[in-house]
């Protein structure tokens, strides 16, 4: 009988050491979890976001090959990843290069190097396992989160691939043909097909998808701790669908919420925090190409002035996936000017992108239906971002979420090819100056003071009507001394 006594007690003591164990254990997980603060309007103020193209970021092209190099992406001042969609291709009616279908390639060896287009999804609550596993994901985010780094994913909500399990489980989901079967997206103002036919097109009439959707997106959220999306097409799908998604993901946990539009401004407020800056950003090209020039920029910054409400923001970029591999590359749409472009990016109001491979100079453009590998060689352009990105999050000028500092434009005598403006938030005075132009130029400005040249680290004095003469696509950024 004492035996029997004393192994109960042993039992009982084990299994008090065992539960006491996993409250530790579990009490750490939660600490590592919630190390990263949520995400704030402060933080969105000073940040740089990084768009992680995983399937060509590495030879691999896995989750783990990325992880490893997050780290590293502090020292360009990333405080955002967003992650291309990292889901299941569909296989059905897979895109090859050229414009082809991978079913019409009668070479099977030919075939197997087409990998699809990451937006045509087969499941929305898995990954590719191309790029790994869950776990491997997991581990990304957890990364990402311990270097003070905020992961958001590309959410492809207007279509899924043909392969999706709704296509037969919930036809009554897709948008239907006079023939009554699931088309491809159709442009709403021609009433013609986009051509993107490995997608088919989602009704978003129908209330019950519109309550999966979301959560499918909750999904990410609560089980894989992700902080928010970058919604593909935003505008292809209804505003409203939007503004309940964003509310009810947010009641989860504070999220960010990027809008792909080429008019961004209906889609703020009630669903999205930020949205693509294309206007800005093809009004960039034209001025490199010489189509149209610095006084274009000022008009457009008071046109955003006036059409924007003042808490809206911005994502501006010199490249993404869609301008890298259908557009060119920075230097085919740029050429010379594409630095002092880079530079505008970071010091207009807004949020700075690097896609992947831009911070390695890259001058190819990325195949986006097979695989490919961006360079990994720091060149030119990787201190010129280590030094916008230390100024990006810390100079308060230069804030650009919805407490942004103002922008000014500066009068100059010669507005049609010399940009200058001056940002002025919390007591630091930043100015932007460049010849906008591939000819050298000679100009006065109303400016005066002495302030630092932060590229070049060196003094930098102007007195007002001073001759000031910059060579073709110069630029400076001035500072407070």
């Amino acid at each position: 009988m004492k035996k029997l006594i004393l192994l109960l007690m042993v039992v009982s003591f084990l299994i008090s050491c065992k539960n006491e164990s996993n409250q530790e254990n579990s009490s750490v997980e939660e600490t590592k979890k919630d190390s990263l603060a949520p995400v704030s309007d402060e933080m969105m103020e000073t940040a740089v976001i990084y768009e992680a193209n995983i399937r060509q970021y590495s030879p691999e092209g896995t989750f783990d090959a990325f992880t490893k190099d997050i780290p590293q992406l502090k020292e360009l001042g990333v405080k955002v990843i967003w992650l291309m969609p990292m889901y299941p291709i569909s296989e059905k009616n897979r895109k090859a290069t050229g414009g082809k279908d991978v079913e019409d390639i009668e070479d099977p060896e030919e075939r197997k190097k087409y990998l699809g287009s990451y937006y045509s999804i087969s499941d929305y609550s898995a990954v590719n396992p191309e790029h790994g596993n869950m776990q491997d994901f997991d581990e990304l985010v957890q990364t990402a989160h311990d270097n003070g780094m905020y992961v958001i994913l590309d959410w492809v909500a207007n279509h899924t691939g043909w392969d999706h399990a709704w296509i037969t489980e919930h036809p009554e989901y897709y948008t239907k043909g006079k023939d009554g079967e699931i088309t491809d997206p159709i442009n709403d103002a021609t009433g013609e097909p986009w051509g993107w036919t490995d997608v088919a097109d989602l009704n978003f009439d129908n209330e019950e998808l519109r309550q999966k959707m979301i959560e499918e997106m909750l999904f990410w959220v609560k089980e894989h701790d992700i902080d928010g999306f970058r919604a593909d097409a935003a505008h292809s799908v209804p505003t409203d669908f939007w503004e309940s998604a964003a509310k009810t993901l947010n009641e989860e946990k504070p999220l960010i919420m990027l809008a792909e539009a080429q008019d961004p401004k209906e889609l703020f407020h009630n669903a999205f925090e930020m949205g693509y800056n294309w206007e800005g950003h093809h009004l960039m090209n034209e001025i490199a190409q010489g189509k149209k020039n610095a006084k274009d920029w000022d008009n457009y910054m008071k046109k955003i002035d006036t059409t924007f409400q003042e808490d809206d923001f911005l994502m501006n970029f010199v490249t993404n996936h869609d301008e890298n591999s259908w557009a060119g590359t920075v230097r085919e749409r740029m050429g010379d000017a594409s630095e002092a472009m880079l530079a505008m990016t970071y010091t207009i109001p807004g949020m700075p992108l690097i896609y992947s491979g831009q911070e390695y100079d890259m001058d190819k453009r990325l195949l986006f239906f097979e695989k490919d590998t961006i360079p990994k060689t720091k060149g030119k352009i990787y201190p010129i971002l280590e030094k916008l990105g230390e100024l990006k999050n810390t100079n308060p000028a230069l804030n650009g979420g919805k407490n942004k500092a103002s922008y000014t434009a500066v009068k100059n005598s010669a507005e049609e090819k010399v940009l200058l403006f001056k940002r002025e938030k919390e007591g630091e005075t930043l100015y932007f100056i460049a010849n906008m132009s591939k000819e050298p130029v000679s100009f006065t400005t109303e400016m005066q003071g002495n302030f630092k040249d932060y590229m070049g680290g060196t003094e930098f004095s102007v007195s007002k009507e001073q001759e000031l003469k910059f060579n073709p696509w110069e630029y400076k950024i001035l500072i407070n001394k």
